[in-house]
């Protein structure tokens, strides 16, 4: 058995500047197959990150992974998550705390997603968003060529009010381009959490149902005291932090269902 989640180093990863939607950022790639841009959970592309990155590669795509915040490849630290998210937090680049909210950082991850579909092959790009990024990558859908997004554990708006507890991270002329999508071109969307995660909380997803209905899949991992998966109730990170390989657990097989999404629509 192993007590760490997946980790892995930059080896092998391509990095350059890619520019859009008047930002420009690093981008780290990797991989070939269909194209998947990865949004880095806060405090930016760590060793986990990584570790999900290169097991996307493994299963046979081409991951984008833009470095909007973080030093690459730095390990998780108090300070260092504190000293980032002090720093997104008063970013107008990601406006953490508005509801009703189009962010500036979802227009860049929308051109680094047209920019990776036109040069890879498949129907389109997944892109995937994580804790303070997950509602990203639901604004990132407005664009036809994103065909597969992911929330998982979506934290932005920070919920400290009801009305931001039920806000799905993006305006809502967004959502309602995304509503149209699922209804004209059978787009689906996958979210995942923790069920006693309140930095996700369950609100929103039970608004994300009611106006996306069938076309949202959840995967709802119990966290509660108790539960048959072991996890503590602080819970968080779906897909890097709570993952175990030996032996697989439950965050293990929600991964699973990510790389199986992916395939089914790209």
């Amino acid at each position: 058995m192993t007590d760490a989640a997946p980790s892995r180093d930059l080896t092998g990863w391509r990095c350059a500047p890619f520019t859009g939607a008047g930002l420009t950022h690093d981008c780290y790639e990797k991989g070939q197959g269909p194209g998947v841009v990865l949004i880095p959970e806060i405090p930016g592309i760590t060793p986990q990150v990584l570790g999900l990155a290169d097991h996307l590669v493994d299963a046979g795509f081409t991951v984008v992974i833009p470095s909007p915040f973080g030093t690459p490849g730095r390990p998780v630290s108090g300070g260092y998550m504190v000293g980032v998210l002090a720093r997104v937090c008063v970013s107008a680049e990601f406006r953490a705390f508005a509801v009703n909210a189009r962010r500036p950082i979802t227009a860049y991850l929308r051109a680094v997603s047209r920019d990776l579909a036109g040069r890879t092959p498949g129907r389109g790009v997944g892109v995937i968003g994580m804790c303070f990024t997950g509602g990203f990558a639901l604004a990132t859908a407005v664009d036809d060529v994103v065909r597969a997004p992911v929330l998982s554990q979506p934290a932005v708006p920070f919920p400290v009010s009801a009305a931001r507890r039920r806000d799905p991270g993006l305006s809502a002329d967004e959502l309602t381009q995304v509503k149209i999508r699922t209804v004209e071109s059978g787009l689906c969307v996958l979210g995942l959490r923790f069920s006693q995660d309140r930095s996700a909380p369950a609100e929103r997803f039970a608004y994300l149902r009611e106006q996306l209905g069938a076309a949202f899949e959840v995967i709802e991992l119990d966290s509660s005291p108790g539960n048959t998966g072991g996890f503590a109730s602080g819970a968080h990170s779906v897909l890097t932090a709570e993952v175990r390989e030996e032996p697989p657990n439950q965050a293990h097989a929600a991964r699973e269902r990510l790389v199986a999404f992916l395939r089914e629509h790209l």
